[in-house]
């Protein structure tokens, strides 16, 4: 399968060759640990984290990625250390510091809660009173981020998937925003020792996002290197490349070896 992948990339770069000496042939990408899109602990360190490299890689460009802590990887990137940081949802205020690429990614995210506790709520309003985990660095959307501003619910940010499923258990919080392969794969991979079922989700998405590659306006061959991702990512998309990369972890080929027999 990934032979094909690369077969399938070396034509493109021939029938679409897009040339410039303006951007370096190898650029280094700041990321932060969002399994199972972007982590250390997965083959390509993760199926996007594989994508935009094969993307850059069709481009003639090297990618290599270093993982940071999600607000160190912002402010380096914007700072003008990195060539891009991956990925981001769009907020205004950080258009200041970025372009952004066309969606990389869609996610949809959740209210994770405990099966015997059920969840109620069709608005932000109906989270009132409710003492909500959520992750450092994490925006959740206008409508939840405007709600929290005014005080509506309290939100106990922390540093990991993990450590909310496990204070979500412990009863320190009602329930907490994840994209939802995200927590699924968190339970799976990262929490054996604790009885998945004891968790569920609302149907309800709180948010249906899209995540974006960010390239920092301090450099000036980001507008160049944006538009040559933006170029390469459609012709990914128009030729069905693109989903190949989901059809791939959904099928497991992106577990380490040593991880491959927890799923």
């Amino acid at each position: 399968m990934m032979r094909t992948l690369r077969l399938f990339i070396f034509l493109s770069m021939l029938i679409n060759p897009v040339m410039s000496t303006a951007v370096e042939s190898s650029i280094t990408i700041s990321v932060g640990e969002w399994p199972p899109f972007l982590s250390e602990d997965q083959m390509h360190k993760g199926f996007i984290a594989h994508l935009i490299s094969d993307i850059f890689a069709a481009e003639d460009i090297e990618v290599t990625f270093e993982f940071l802590p999600w607000g160190r990887a912002y402010t380096d990137a914007a700072d003008g250390y990195f060539a891009a940081t991956a990925i981001w949802m769009h907020q205004t205020d950080r258009e200041a510091d970025f372009h952004y690429s066309d969606p990389v990614l869609e996610e949809q995210f959740v209210f994770f809660h405990l099966a015997e506790r059920p969840l109620e709520w069709d608005s932000v309003e109906d989270l009132r009173g409710m003492n909500l985990g959520g992750g450092i660095g994490y925006s959740y959307g206008p409508d939840f981020d405007k709600a929290l501003q005014s005080e509506l619910f309290t939100l106990e940010r922390v540093a990991s998937t993990q450590q909310n499923f496990l204070r979500l258990l412990a009863g320190y919080i009602d329930a907490f925003p994840e994209e939802r392969s995200v927590g699924y794969y968190t339970l799976q991979h990262s929490l054996p020792q604790v009885d998945a079922s004891f968790f569920t989700h609302h149907p309800l998405p709180l948010l249906n996002n899209n995540s974006f590659l960010l390239f920092p306006r301090s450099l000036d061959s980001s507008s160049e290197l944006m538009a040559r991702f933006n170029k390469r990512l459609q012709i990914f998309r128009d030729t069905g490349l693109y989903q190949q990369y989901f059809n791939d972890f959904d099928a497991g080929l992106y577990a380490l070896p040593d991880t491959a027999n927890d799923s």
